[in-house]
C-alpha cells in the first residue's frame, strides 16, 4: 500500500458531478471546487437544490458564505436534472445507506442511483462510489448495474471505491485534510480515481481492490461500535457499585501508551456506527460465520436508550414522582455536540420511549428549531426557548447532547433535576444533589 500527498495538478482540472449533497456530498463539493473543478451537485431534493442555488448551505458546518462563494464563481451549481450525468468527468455517489426494520443493508438509494447512471453513462467517465456498505458491494451491486448500460468497467468506463470520511463539527480536520482510501475495480480505474481525488484531498490511500477499501471503512467504525459498547457496558456496571465512569476513563487516559479513550452515551448516532457494523454482520451469514463481538456491541449500544429512560425513572421515584404524568425536557436533539444533524440519534428514541411510559416531553436544541420527518420518527414538534420559569417547570431535565452552548451552571440551578447521560455537569459548581448520571 502506497500513500502520497496531493503533488501540483497540472492541464484541466476534471469535472465532477456529485450524487447526493448532505453531510458527505457538499464538504466535497467544497474541496473540488477549491481544486480548480468545475462541481456539478445531484439531488431529488428540489428545495434544497433551490436552496443551494441561491448560496445558501442546508447543513451548519459548511458556511453560507462559501456556498455563495461556489455558486457565484460559476464553478458550482446544483441540478435535479439526471440527464445531467452525462456531463462530468466524474460521478460520486454520496447517497445513504441506511437499515431495514430486520437490521440488514438497504441499498435501494445505491441501486437507484446506479441505474440513473447507467441511462446516461459514456465512455471515459468514472464512477466511484463512496457511500459506507459490506465488501463486495461495488462488485456484486454497483458493477452490473452501470454495465446495463452496455459499457464495461475498465475498458469503457473506470470504477472504483473511495469511503466518506466525514465528522461533522470535527474543527481539526476538514474533508481536504482527512487521507482518503481509493480501490478501483481494476489498475485503470485505480489510476483514474487517484488522478481525480487528487484535486481535492491532500493525502491518498490506493489500497487493491473495492472490497480493501468497503472493508476498511467497515473496520474504523465496527472499532469504534465495539469499544463504545464497552464502557456503556461498564458505565452501568460502575453505576451499581457507585464508581463514576467517566473520572475513570479520565484516570486510564493518562497511561501514555496501550489505551485510547471512548466514552458512554445514551445510544449511538449518526450514520456510520449504529449502522456500518450491521452491514458486516450480514454479509457474514453468507459465509456461515457469526460475528459475536459485533452482535453483542450491538445489543449493548441499542439498548442504552431504555437504560436512560429507566434511570430517569429511578430519579424521578428518588424525589417521590411517577414517571407518568411527569414533564421532561431533553436537552439536544442533534446526535452529537454543536451540528444540526439528527440521523438516528438516539435523542429521538429517548423521547419516543419517555411518551411510551406517559410522560410529556418538549425539547431544545439551538441547532434544530423543529424536527423533521424522518424513515423512523415523525415527532412533529418544535424547540422550546430556555428559560429560568420554563427549566422549573419540568420534573426532569434530561442532558442527551452536550452542546457548548448551553449554560450548565445555570440549568442544573433552575432545575428541579437533571438526568446527565454526556458527563456534561463534570464542573458545575453547585447544585450537585439534583444531578443524576445515566
Amino acid at each position: 500500500m502506497k500513500t502520497g500527498k496531493r503533488r501540483a495538478q497540472t492541464g484541466q482540472a476534471p469535472s465532477v458531478g456529485i450524487v447526493g449533497l448532505g453531510y458527505v456530498g457538499l464538504p466535497l463539493a467544497r474541496e473540488f471546487y477549491k481544486g480548480g473543478a468545475r462541481v456539478l451537485g445531484f439531488d431529488i431534493n428540489t428545495n434544497a437544490v433551490a436552496l443551494i442555488n441561491r448560496g445558501v448551505s442546508p447543513i451548519k458546518h459548511l458556511p453560507s458564505e462559501t456556498m455563495a462563494e461556489m455558486v457565484q464563481s460559476g464553478r458550482f451549481r446544483a441540478t435535479s436534472n439526471m440527464a445531467q450525468l452525462a456531463r462530468p468527468d466524474a460521478i460520486l455517489i454520496c447517497v445513504p445507506t441506511p437499515l431495514t426494520r430486520n437490521r440488514e443493508p438497504d441499498l435501494q438509494y445505491v441501486e437507484t442511483t446506479c441505474r440513473t447512471i447507467a441511462r446516461f453513462l459514456r465512455k471515459g467517465q468514472l464512477v466511484a462510489l463512496e457511500s459506507t456498505t459490506y465488501p463486495g458491494t461495488t462488485r456484486e451491486v454497483v458493477l452490473p448495474l452501470l454495465e446495463e448500460s452496455g459499457l464495461k468497467a475498465e475498458k469503457d468506463f473506470y470504477l472504483a471505491y473511495s469511503p466518506e470520511r466525514e465528522d461533522p463539527g470535527n474543527k481539526n480536520f476538514r474533508t481536504a485534510t482527512i487521507p482518503k482510501v481509493i480501490g478501483g475495480h481494476g489498475k485503470k480505474s485505480l489510476k483514474r480515481a487517484v488522478e481525480v481525488y487528487g484535486y481535492a484531498i491532500e493525502t491518498l490511500v490506493p489500497v487493491d481492490s473495492c472490497e480493501t477499501a468497503e472493508a476498511a471503512k467497515i473496520l474504523e467504525n465496527t472499532y469504534r461500535c465495539v469499544n463504545i459498547a464497552l464502557v456503556n457496558e461498564l458505565k452501568m456496571l460502575f453505576d451499581r457499585m457507585g464508581i463514576d465512569v467517566w473520572e475513570v476513563i479520565r484516570a486510564a487516559s493518562t497511561k501514555p501508551f496501550g489505551f485510547s479513550p471512548f466514552y458512554p452515551g445514551p445510544g449511538l448516532g449518526g450514520h456510520c456506527i449504529p449502522i456500518d457494523p450491521f452491514y458486516l454482520t450480514w454479509k457474514a451469514r453468507q459465509y456461515s460465520l457469526p460475528t459475536r463481538f459485533i452482535e453483542l456491541a450491538g445489543e449493548i449500544n441499542t439498548g442504552m436508550p431504555q437504560y436512560v429512560v429507566q434511570r430517569t425513572a429511578d430519579a424521578l421515584n428518588e424525589h417521590k414522582k411517577s414517571l407518568k404524568g411527569s414533564r421532561v425536557l431533553i436537552l439536544g436533539l442533534a446526535y452529537k455536540p454543536d451540528i444540526d444533524d439528527v440521523r438516528e440519534s438516539p435523542s429521538l428514541e429517548l423521547i419516543e420511549r419517555f411518551r411510551a411510559k406517559g410522560a410529556r416531553v418538549d425539547y431544545n436544541d439551538p441547532y434544530i428549531p423543529q424536527t423533521h420527518r424522518q424513515r423512523e420518527y415523525d415527532l412533529g414538534m418544535k424547540s422550546r426557548k430556555l428559560s429560568e420559569k420554563m427549566l422549573g417547570g419540568y420534573d426532569v431535565v434530561v442532558i442527551a447532547t452536550n452542546h457548548t452552548d448551553y449554560d450548565y451552571d445555570w440549568i442544573v440551578k433552575n432545575a428541579q433535576l437533571v438526568v446527565d447521560t454526556r458527563n456534561a455537569t463534570a464542573t458545575v459548581r453547585g447544585g450537585r444533589a439534583r444531578i443524576v448520571k445515566a
